[in-house]
């Protein structure tokens, strides 16, 4: 077991690894973009992947496993891979939507955890030129240090949010409508981004006061989890049972930002998991 030291060490040295994945693939990212993207369908024709998604992907995994071997990968795109202690969680483009028509939006995701806990996180924003980085020092910008400040009155604040998808539409029924109609009349702005990862580095930036999100997966958050709670803000995890685990594991959250308060956002989110939870719905 490695002592405090040793572990902020490690973080360092990883998130060092994941920031020089990320923006190896920026170049490619950037040519690509705007440039006539093809998109095919996964699971659905809202769920859009490109051969920039795989080829991201495997040159980011090559850079990892080659410069820290005792890992293993889970990525979007390819699974699981490999057998080492270090656990890094992949996301090439994070708004791969967003990316094939040309919306300025979308980003890299990169996160590595040791037996179930975030040590370093990187989301990259290859268009803007922004790199977020998070260890167990804390969560920066380019280099810089963040210290965000949230809007305390929720009629104040900005919210991002993915919710409701064509798919909650379809789960939630006329509630996905009348949840969002909530979230509209209480904030000051609500915006759909379509990302994630980029709307978490957001709320670590104070760019953005909240984030929330139903159905996630790990490298949707991971790296934004530790970015949003070193810059001094908070993630809540929900989930559909009862079981522990770590908060990137969890398909539903909430993130704010230091000195923020969105009860109602969190409401929303109890509401619709506990709704889904009563018909026996899991993810």
């Amino acid at each position: 077991m490695e002592s405090l030291e040793d572990l902020a060490s490690l973080s360092t040295r990883l998130r060092d690894i994941a920031a020089d994945a990320a923006t190896g693939v920026g170049p490619g990212l950037r040519a690509a973009f705007r440039s006539g993207v093809s998109a095919g369908h996964k699971t659905n024709a809202h769920d859009l992947v490109t051969e920039h998604d795989r080829a991201s992907e495997e040159a980011i995994v090559r850079h990892l496993l080659a410069c820290e071997p005792d890992s293993r990968v889970l990525g979007e795109e390819g699974g699981h891979r490999g057998q080492g202690r270090i656990e890094w969680i992949v996301d090439p483009i994070d708004g791969t939507s967003n990316f094939a028509h040309g919306v300025a939006f979308f980003c890299v995701s990169i996160a590595a955890a040791l037996e179930g806990e975030l040590l370093a996180g990187v989301v990259y924003d290859p268009i803007a030129g922004l790199l977020f980085t998070a260890d167990l020092t804390g969560a920066y910008l380019n280099g810089a240090p963040l210290h965000p400040q949230a809007e305390a009155e929720e009629a104040r604040a900005c919210l991002m949010t993915d919710y409701p998808s064509a798919e909650a539409l379809a789960l939630d029924g006329p509630a996905a409508l009348e949840a969002f109609g909530e979230l509209v009349g209480t904030y000051a702005t609500v915006r759909r981004k379509v990302s994630a990862a980029l709307a978490l580095a957001h709320v670590a930036a104070g760019w953005t006061d909240a984030t929330l999100g139903l159905d996630t997966n790990p490298w949707d958050v991971a790296a934004g989890v530790l970015l949003v709670r070193q810059a001094g803000g908070s993630y809540l995890p929900f989930r559909y049972d009862d079981e522990a685990g770590p908060a990137h594991e969890a398909p539903c959250f909430v993130a704010v930002g230091p000195g923020g308060n969105c009860p109602t956002a969190v409401a929303v989110v109890e509401r619709l998991v506990a709704a889904r939870r009563a018909t026996g719905y899991r993810r």
